[in-house]
């Protein structure tokens, strides 16, 4: 990462890919100021480089919806869920894999924040579309099936 910014600077998307990496690396530690502090430089730099639209913009969000997630900071979490996922609905569309991958981080959220009938219809509304785009026997299908007999039980 340090090598990237003196060479490639500190706005270039393979920068700013490693330090997403990086702030990745910290969230998995459970080294959440150091993951959030990274992860907020990602999203702010992407924001202003890449627009508010950009994938890579998007995913930065998530990430750091991830990490609040992660610490329980569920109204905070949720805030960043649903600008992604909306995002991701009007950019690439409503059964675009990366849109499904949203709409079950915002289910997780809501079924967090105890909104079990809400959590548990859109949890739903996602497998079904990942069953159709995904297939079967994908693993992001089979595990929202999981979550919704779980959650149904």
């Amino acid at each position: 990462m340090e090598m990237r910014k003196r060479v490639l600077g500190e706005e270039h998307p393979s920068t700013l890919t490693s330090m997403a990496n990086l702030a990745s690396t910290y969230r998995n530690q459970g080294r959440w100021k150091k993951a959030e502090s990274l992860e907020v430089q990602v999203m702010e730099t992407s924001l202003r480089v890449l627009g508010e639209e950009h994938p890579s913009t998007l995913i930065s969000i998530a990430n750091l919806a991830s990490t609040y997630r992660n610490q329980g900071r569920w109204k905070e979490a949720e805030s960043l869920d649903v600008q992604v996922m909306e995002t991701f609905k009007r950019v690439l569309g409503e059964e675009h894999p990366d849109t499904l991958t949203s709409m079950a981080n915002l289910a997780i959220t809501w079924e967090n924040q105890g909104r079990h009938s809400d959590a548990l219809v859109l949890m739903r509304d996602c497998a079904e579309a990942q069953r159709r785009v995904l297939g079967e026997e994908h693993p992001d299908t089979l595990s929202s099936l999981t979550t919704v007999a779980t959650w149904s039980s």
